[in-house]
């Protein structure tokens, strides 16, 4: 592994990590079209490899924990409150209970296509398709959202459970789990602010569990000495720092604008992964 390529690799999970355009998919096509361009077999994933994506995991979720440490503070700080007085009418501790909550309608709905999301990783061409649905889902809730005279700010249990379940679906990569947990929020009538900032939280139990814990059973231990390390930590420590400032930022550009321009991205990226990978598939 090559430190440049574990550069790009944090840049893109930075990114794609909290943009609507799913890391999963743009860390599938990247890998993949890498492999193809050093002539790499795209149907096996190496143990190193394997590492480097849990470590890139790893810095998204630190980039979320620190942009979100004053939210997080609270939430736990109030959910212990509300458990010993057994009320939890304060917003923040009902946020924590909808996080604990929603988090095994995650995993419910996700561990049934653990298999599946893992062959995905190399299926291109159907990442590819997965990307195309994303986009027509991003589009067509902004179409219903504008059409909407009064949104809320205040996630309540419905639009959590919803968000969730849709969250548990984006283990399919193509899926953008910030993507379709934002959407879905948006067709229940909620401000895209207040969809990404509980998008966001959302994903801390799922990024540290599904992302990073989980995947060392498949690790070799026996090869760390043989790891890039220099090349891990630099693409770990990338991605933090673009994860950090895609939230920053990301959460300003809703105030503004809408998602239809991460629709069609997707659509269009999506449509040229199918095509791309269709041909080197056809051997032409």
């Amino acid at each position: 592994m090559h430190i440049i390529q574990a550069i790009i690799m944090g840049i893109v999970q930075g990114l794609s990590e909290f943009l609507p355009i799913s890391s999963s998919a743009h860390l599938v096509i990247f890998s993949n079209l890498y492999k193809v361009f050093v002539d790499d077999s795209i149907t096996e994933q190496s143990s190193q490899e394997i590492f480097l994506d849990i470590m890139l995991h790893l810095g998204t979720l630190i980039a979320v924990l620190i942009y979100f440490r004053k939210d997080i503070y609270n939430i736990i700080k109030s959910l212990f409150q509300s458990i010993k007085t057994k009320d939890f009418s304060d917003e923040n501790s009902k946020t924590g209970l909808y996080i604990l909550i929603g988090t095994v309608f995650t995993v419910l709905v996700a561990f049934p296509l653990k298999e599946t999301a893992e062959k995905l990783v190399f299926k291109p061409i159907e990442v590819g398709a997965l990307l195309i649905l994303t986009g027509i889902f991003l589009l067509g809730s902004e179409f219903y959202s504008k059409r909407q005279q009064e949104k809320s700010d205040i996630i309540d249990f419905k639009t959590s459970v919803i968000m969730a379940i849709f969250q548990g679906i984006a283990a399919l990569p193509g899926f953008s789990r910030s993507g379709l947990t934002i959407a879905s929020a948006l067709f229940n009538k909620k401000t895209r602010v207040a969809a990404a900032r509980y998008s966001f939280l959302l994903s801390i139990p799922i990024i540290l569990g599904a992302s990073t814990v989980y995947p060392l059973i498949k690790i070799n231990f026996h090869e760390f000495s043989e790891y890039n390390w220099t090349a891990i930590i630099s693409g770990t420590i990338v991605s933090a720092i673009v994860g950090y400032l895609c939230i920053k930022y990301f959460l300003k550009f809703l105030n503004k604008y809408s998602l239809s321009f991460f629709g069609y991205y997707c659509m269009i990226i999506g449509f040229l992964t199918f095509g791309f990978f269709t041909f080197i598939s056809m051997g032409l």
